[in-house]
């Protein structure tokens, strides 16, 4: 979301200040910090340019590490073909780039092995933190990198087996809610689509859907499951499959928004009438025809909300033992948004 007059947001940045004195944004952290090796002219046209603007650090920047590293953060994600990781990236780099900062994007594929060669690769060109949606449990790159001095930030999914902060999606809270949706329509047999197992947002929201089926008296039905699609023709293979059962769903509950597309070509296809739901809104939604209900949450402020929890970190460091600032986590909030007009089922 854009910063508008007025908001908290819409003093004077780093870059306003840059743009203003022709030179980089890090010129202007350097010329803050008071870097001997910036020419006094340029020095001069960046205060000129401060005092102009009214251009105030605030507290965590005046103590950011820019002179220990690269004035770059890392952001490393799994699936850049996924629009969620672009407006992710778009809500970090909008705060880092007012401290002086530039984040460097990775692609991991939902690769381990990648990501760990991605993140050392990080570490080793000395960034200045890591965020990161790891594409797994196994977390022991961003624990040893944690261990080195970088600060991390994990995204979407919470830190294994090493403390760090977080920012999260009501990723159960959000789909139980769906789900009850679908049941309160009178759904009785509801497929599900998701990601691979070892996704944490794939299975919290499989725990939401199956909380709720519980709730109203109703099992799992393995039969109904679906689980690994990444990408939008796998989620239609599968969702064909569920639609191909001698008792079909009568409703789908997708867990991301490449699973609700394919969903959703796969009931055009088959020409049925099948009702979806799915995390993740994405455009178009409104356009497709269907009874579609959406688990939406503002992306882009899980990308600030990531890049705020890296700037304060860089400025306070990690806790101290019997003191200090503890490891903070934040849960983003979900809401259900109605596309169409669906009609409660008559019939199971």
């Amino acid at each position: 979301m854009p910063d508008t007059p007025g908001s908290k947001d819409a003093q004077p940045t780093v870059r306003d200040v840059a743009e203003k004195a022709k030179v980089s944004a890090m010129t202007v952290s350097r010329v803050l910090r008071d870097d001997p090796k910036v020419l006094p002219a340029t020095a001069a046209r960046v205060r000129a340019a401060v005092a102009e603007l009214g251009y105030r650090r605030n507290e965590t920047a005046r103590s950011l590490r820019l002179g220990s590293g690269t004035g770059l953060v890392g952001l490393v994600v799994t699936n850049l073909a996924n629009p969620f990781y672009s407006r992710l990236a778009l809500g970090v780099d909008s705060v880092v780039v007012r401290h002086g900062l530039k984040a460097v994007i990775g692609n991991t594929g939902q690769d381990l092995d990648t990501e760990r060669a991605l993140v050392e690769d990080l570490v080793g060109r000395r960034v200045d933190g890591i965020i990161a949606v790891p594409a797994g449990a196994d977390q022991r790159h961003l624990a040893a990198a944690a261990a080195k001095g970088v600060p991390v930030v994990v995204a979407s999914r919470p830190p294994e087996g090493f403390a760090a902060d977080s920012v999260l999606v009501d990723d159960y809270g959000g789909a139980r809610a769906a789900t009850e949706g679908l049941l309160g329509a009178g759904h009785r047999r509801i497929g599900f689509l998701g990601s691979p197992r070892a996704v944490y947002t794939s299975t919290e929201r499989l725990r939401g859907f199956s909380d709720a089926l519980a709730a109203a008296g109703l099992p799992t039905d393995p039969a109904y499951v679906r689980q690994g699609q990444q990408q939008t023709g796998e989620a239609a293979s599968a969702a064909a499959e569920l639609l191909g059962l001698p008792e079909p769903p009568t409703a789908l509950f997708c867990s991301n928004n490449r699973n609700t597309i394919g969903a959703f070509r796969a009931v055009r296809r088959a020409e049925t009438t099948t009702t979806l739901a799915g995390f993740d809104d994405f455009e178009l939604a409104d356009t497709l025809g269907l009874p579609l209900t959406v688990v939406a949450y503002d992306s882009d402020e899980l990308g600030r909300e990531a890049g705020r929890l890296l700037i304060t970190r860089m400025a306070e460091g990690a806790p101290r033992t019997g003191g200090g600032f503890p490891y903070r986590r934040t849960v983003v909030p979900t809401t259900l948004v109605h596309y169409g007009s669906p009609e409660p089922l008559s019939r199971e």
